[in-house]
């Protein structure tokens, strides 16, 4: 049976996160609100199946229909411009009572690659008037995939005063331009202009912009070819205004608001409905649309946090992969870290931030770095560049100009640039002499570096098309390494580097760098990768590598993993020299002779010696777990608008501010991204382990219990909520899926927390506590904290009144509501054997995301007991010293979900203990510390030798990554061959075998 597609029927994946389109002065402001919803009476699932080939729909659905049995699903027809070309997907709806068989079934067949269900969270208009018996109630959410909000009109959003309220300092900073005028043109700012003159304005370049659409005849554009509908909606036109205003930007010919470009091709893609809504499989048929058309630059103004949704993700690198340069916002997350959103976070793609006409960041620009490789690697450097996109003018729905705001205004900025410089290539030389990795080296060599951001803020700097231009004229193809220049004495650029220095003894620090291959579309990394120090002191340097074995499409990644050798303990000064890699790729049409280029990393690095044992500090990333790929809700439940977990929890993301905070009060700061397990007690003073939600091993537990109490290890908990009823009321229905979704677990995963304190008789429990306290003249706000359970006789325990709202389950509300306010003990100190532990109940007063006052003064005094024995007098006061022990019966400590399998998102339940990439070299590929025999040179379990001791350096290599999963043409398919010119796993043996021969 073959069913049309409705709305309901395409997804996008869970969760890119809460937009608004605040495009008009009637618009209303979006917010994520709860709303009534009771379960529809049917049960179906729409699932996106993906093949290996591209074939037409019709053959696809007959295949389905020939080799799959079973009842109980249905092919949807996708009626849509690319409906006349191959496609590589189909969607099925299936009866949840069937699905096992029915998936089973389809995934077993060999035309298929896999099947994935397309998951919603969608948006709601927020309207004061609406009631809510709980902040946590059965929701319904309209359907779609949610995007980082778009451009808006800083006026509207300010509520018509001129400044901008920031969250973290609770100060209005004022946006007031003082040397440019209200109508400036941001083309003039660029001298797009000496290109216009010498005869460069765009022509013949296909421009995809992926928005809201376009009306017809619009008299601000010259050269609309195309206009395409991939919604459900009957309409081509424009009628939210945010589509024809990117398109102003990039190609506008009105003289008020000027484009770049305005003999450039528009096709509009109207990817968006009049809701704001849009699923994966619009995108996915768009996608292929534009690679079957030829385009030659797509704007996509747009974004999330979901860098796993892999039928999105994967089909961004066919895309670039095929040719077309894309430009991204880089999102409106600002100005938290670790905020990037997808697919400008992905290195084949031009992430695009903002900044004002002052040249600061702009206070919406989403901060790097990309958060795919944590917990065992370091994220890449993003955006890669920056534009201005504070009040800039474009072209309104039908006539006349307007002004807004935000990275989606700042990418169309740089999607014009791409075009002025794609149009200097004659037009039959596009394809053959540009591609996506030589169009991001011109703007990141080209672009000026600003003097204020760092390196996460700005990527390369601010756009210069001028330098740009001249780098295209000149340029031959080759290899290079974004950033080409790690500098720890350069500051602010290269934070977080800069701020702390190397030194013997600790965790490796991880510098992640982004290969371009402008040589072609694959590319392989010849031989390992190589130190040169500039002279003997580079030899207390130890650089371990991994890499990417395949550069795949036009780009990939060199991680320095870099160690002081033991003979460098007492070393101060700066290490200096370069790491090279060298890159082959197949010879171009026409061609002989394989493409050979040697790219350049240069390092400054400062060393100093190893510091004492109480000024260090581990930070535990392991058992951090993120979104996505699951729904692992916010740690403040004050707050609405933002419901995920998804900036990293890392030390340079959205903990940073206290990782500033902790080297300024002479800390040094490490982190650990593989189990316990993986480092040595002897050499740290705490153990801080803040906001965790995954599991321990065994022989976790057991190695801190030794550490603690015979290491003289220090031990300091920051907890988080955790209440299995608040969990099932934040639940959600998906009308997509016909299914509920309900966070994984809390805050933090407290019953764990209590399986690793349990050896000292520490226990946390399930009240949701909110209030303010003061401390010694400090005021903190809890937020969303837990209450302590169980505490050894002896130490020192602190309670306040706080609202517990855990049995109302409504913490968004409890400052109107009448539940129990109580005293609940939420700070510990005690001292067990040779150490030293502090806990305390809610890690928010630590976490730039939801920060209300920081306890920062805490954090120190925590650490001025757990690392050096230091008793402030207020904290350990005879009057809150226990005289007994604080305990209850495990009866009465929280206890784990059972309708979760939380093994989908562990990095410990059914996994492997090792030793990773993050780790000291010595422990690498083992058990760790106290578990396997030690041994300082020796070979590691599928590692190349390791030199550990005092010789002189060693480059290690590793290679992981994989072509099979990347790389999907079939050899001898003339679809493939025709719409997707890409290389077979085959294939790409053959070659390496013919470039060794020759």
């Amino acid at each position: 049976m073959i069913k049309p597609q409705t709305s309901s029927t395409f997804l996008f994946s869970l969760l890119l996160l809460f937009a608004s389109l605040s495009l008009h002065p009637e618009d209303e402001i979006l917010n994520l609100i709860d709303t009534p919803y009771s379960e529809p009476p049917n049960s179906r699932r729409n699932y996106i199946v993906r093949f290996v080939d591209y074939k037409y729909a019709e053959d696809h659905w007959c295949y389905l229909r020939t080799n799959v049995k079973s009842g109980g699903w249905d092919w949807i027809v996708r009626r849509n411009p690319a409906a006349r070309f191959p496609t590589d997907f189909g969607v099925v709806s299936i009866d949840e009572s069937s699905k096992n068989v029915v998936i089973g079934e389809i995934e077993s067949l060999s035309r298929v690659k896999d099947v994935s269900v397309d998951v919603t969270y969608a948006r709601s208009l927020f309207e004061d008037k609406l009631e809510r018996e709980s902040g946590f109630c059965e929701t319904k959410k309209r359907p779609g995939k949610m995007f980082t909000r778009m451009s808006f009109d800083e006026k509207e959003e300010r509520g018509g005063v001129e400044g901008y309220s920031s969250s973290l300092s609770n100060q209005t900073i004022s946006w007031r331009r003082h040397l440019m005028g209200e109508r400036s043109q941001v083309t003039s700012l660029f001298g797009a202009d000496v290109l216009w003159g010498k005869g460069y304005t765009g022509a013949k370049v296909k421009m995809a912009i992926f928005d809201t659409g376009i009306r017809a005849n619009h008299p601000h554009f010259r050269n609309i070819k195309e206009r395409t509908n991939w919604t459900n909606e009957d309409t081509l036109n424009d009628n939210l205004g945010h589509g024809t205003f990117v398109a102003g930007v990039v190609a506008g010919q009105d003289s008020e608001c000027l484009g770049f470009a305005p003999d450039t091709e528009i096709y509009a893609f109207r990817v968006f409905t009049d809701a704001q809504v849009s699923y994966t499989s619009w995108f996915l048929d768009a996608f292929n649309y534009a690679i079957a058309t030829n385009m030659d630059v797509l704007n996509l103004s747009i974004g999330g946090p979901d860098h796993l949704d892999l039928p999105f993700v994967e089909k961004v690198w066919e895309l670039t992969a095929n040719n077309i340069i894309m430009v991204s916002a880089i999102g409106n997350d600002g100005p938290l870290y670790g905020t990037l959103n997808n697919p400008a976070d992905q290195s084949d793609v031009i992430g695009v931030g903002g900044i004002d006409y002052s040249d600061h960041i702009a206070s919406f620009s989403s901060r790097g770095m990309s958060t795919w490789e944590i917990p065992h690697g370091y994220g890449r450097v993003k955006p890669d560049v920056v534009a201005y996109g504070r009040e800039i003018m474009g072209s309104k729905i039908s006539k006349g100009c307007k002004s807004l705001s935000g990275t989606s205004v700042a990418s169309p900025v740089v999607a014009g640039v791409v075009c002025l410089l794609v149009s200097v290539i004659p037009d039959g030389d596009r394809k053959r002499m540009l591609n996506p990795a030589i169009m991001k080296q011109a703007l990141v060599e080209g672009a000026a570096r600003l003097a204020g951001p760092n390196m996460y803020e700005q990527g390369a700097g601010r756009v210069n098309l001028l330098e740009s231009y001249e780098i295209l004229k000149n340029y031959k193809p080759r290899t290079s390494i974004f950033p080409s220049v790690l500098d720890f004495m350069d500051c602010p650029y290269s934070w977080p580097f800069c701020r702390q220095p190397l030194y013997a003894g600790a965790m490796p620090v991880i510098f992640n760098a982004t290969i371009l291959n402008g040589m072609g579309v694959i590319g392989y990394v010849d031989g390992l990768p190589s130190w040169h120090p500039l002279n003997e002191d580079g030899n207390l340097l130890n650089i371990y590598f991994t890499y990417s074995e395949v550069i795949w499409p036009w780009t990939g990644y060199l991680a320095l993993h870099m160690q002081i050798k033991e003979d460098g303990a007492q070393f101060s000064g700066v290490i200096e020299g370069n790491v090279t890699v060298k890159v082959y790729s197949p010879p171009s049409s026409g061609e002989k002779a394989v493409r050979t280029s040697t790219c350049v990393l240069q390092l400054r690095l400062k060393v100093i010696p190893t510091p004492p044992r109480s000024k260090r500090i581990l930070w535990d990333q392991f058992h951090n777990i993120k979104y996505p790929p699951g729904y692992i809700p916010r740690d403040s439940l004050d707050v609405r608008n933002d419901i995920l977990d998804w900036h990293g929890d890392h030390l340079h993301t959205n903990f940073h501010t206290m990782f500033n905070m902790l080297r300024d009060s002479g800390y040094y700061i490490e982190t650990l991204g593989s189990p316990l397990t993986c480092f040595d007690a002897r050499h740290y003073g705490t153990l801080l382990l803040v906001d965790l939600e995954d599991e321990y091993f065994e022989e976790e537990i057991n190695k801190l219990k030794e550490d603690v109490l015979n290491t003289g290890l220090g031990l300091a908990v920051f907890a988080e909520w955790y209440n299995v009823d608040t969990m099932v009321k934040m639940r959600f229905f998906d009308d997509n899926t016909r299914s509920w979704w309900t966070p994984v677990t809390g805050g933090a995963n407290v019953p764990a927390l209590n399986d690793l304190l349990a050896p000292f008789g520490i226990a946390f429990g399930d009240k949701i506590l909110n209030g303010d306290f003061t401390v010694e003249g400090e005021q903190s706000r809890y937020a969303s904290g837990t209450n302590i359970l169980r505490f050894p006789a002896g130490g020192y325990v602190h309670s306040f009144p706080f609202l517990d709202s855990s049995d109302g389950g409504n913490s968004q509300s409890v400052l109107t509501s009448n539940f129990l306010k109580g005293s609940s003990p939420i700070l510990g100190f005690v001292e067990i054997g040779k150490g030293r532990i502090s806990v305390y109940g809610d890690s928010n007063c630590l976490d730039s995301s939801h920060m209300v006052t920081n306890c920062f003064w805490l954090l120190k005094k925590i650490l001025d007991f757990t690392s050096e024995n230091v008793k402030d007098p207020v904290l350990f006061s005879d009057s809150v010293k226990l005289g007994g022990p604080l305990y209850v019966t495990d009866k009465q400590l929280p206890s784990r979900r059972n309708d979760v399998n939380f093994t989908a998102y562990s990095a410990v339940i059914e996994k492997e203990l090792i030793c990773r990439g993050d780790s000291r070299f010595e422990v690498r590929g083992t058990k760790g510390y106290n578990i396997q025999v030690r041994g300082r040179n020796r070979r590691l379990p599928g590692y190349h030798d390791a030199d550990l001791g005092r010789s002189t350096n060693s480059s290690l290599g590793i290679t992981n990554m994989k072509v099979t999963d990347i790389i999907r043409q079939k050899k001898g398919d003339s679809l493939s061959s025709k719409y997707f010119g890409l290389f077979s796993k085959d294939e790409v043996r053959c070659f390496r075998r013919l470039h060794k021969m020759l």
